[in-house]
């Protein structure tokens, strides 16, 4: 008993958008203590930053007491931030990261 006015409907399957990540900014503070080189330097050497680049970003967080680094995903960024923070602190000197999520 086959009947043949069945049609067959394929099933259609849904795949879940993935999301993308959520972007976080490092942000370079300013202080009294640490030295204009040695920011430059760390941002050199943690952030791959140029020379003038790295002096641009110091001085815009010297003026306007933040600076934003750089802007990548979550653990990039804390990574990043945590990396600037020990080698400053190996160094002697205060000088802070912190991250936030970009808006």
């Amino acid at each position: 008993m086959t009947d043949s006015n069945v049609a067959l409907k394929p099933k259609t399957v849904t795949k879940p958008k993935p999301e993308k990540p959520r972007l976080y900014k490092v942000l370079l503070l300013n202080d009294d203590y640490t030295p204009r080189e040695f920011v430059t330097l760390v941002l050199k050497a943690v952030f791959r930053m140029s020379e003038e680049t790295g002096r641009r970003v110091m001085m815009t967080a010297h003026k306007f007491g933040t600076a934003v680094v750089v802007v990548c995903t979550r653990d990039i960024a804390e990574t990043k931030a945590k990396e600037a923070i020990d080698l400053a602190k190996d160094a002697g000197f205060p000088l802070m990261f912190t991250t936030e999520p970009e808006e």
